[in-house]
């Protein structure tokens, strides 16, 4: 098994880059999730956020970035780190949320366990510092 935090990075800026690209469009075109999500991509997200769930397929991954628009006006992360052994990338950040219809911020620490094949996302499981704060500011 090799661990190399480097290797790591182009996934992740690839996936966010495609991410943000999504949700900024007015187009919404599906399609565009397939350079950084695989077919059969499922992300868990807590039970306590307005986008709790999993959502299953690219389909699944636009509903939820849609959904997270619907609710954050802008979403950023700092200062990243990352680390992959073989196939799986652990990701910490600072994530940076403000509330579309509160206009509060809240930043916070943030971690992610994800799974790719073929270079695509096919599982992740976020992991919010304290999903509480989150709700108090939307």
């Amino acid at each position: 098994m090799s661990c190399d935090c480097t290797d790591a990075m182009p996934l992740l800026e690839r996936m966010f880059e495609v991410e943000l690209g999504f949700v900024n469009s007015d187009e919404k075109d599906v399609s565009s999730l397939a350079r950084a999500f695989h077919p059969d991509v499922v992300v868990h997200e807590p039970a306590s956020l307005p986008y709790a769930g999993d959502w299953r397929g690219l389909e699944g991954i636009a509903g939820l970035l849609g959904r997270m628009g619907e609710v954050w006006s802008d979403m950023a992360v700092a200062d990243m780190t990352a680390a992959r052994v073989e196939d799986t990338v652990f990701m910490s950040c600072t994530l940076r949320l403000t509330s579309r219809a509160t206009g509060a911020v809240i930043e916070q620490p943030f971690a992610e366990v994800l799974h790719f094949r073929n270079g695509l996302l096919l599982d992740g499981t976020p992991f919010y510092f304290d999903t509480a704060a989150i709700i108090a500011v939307i």
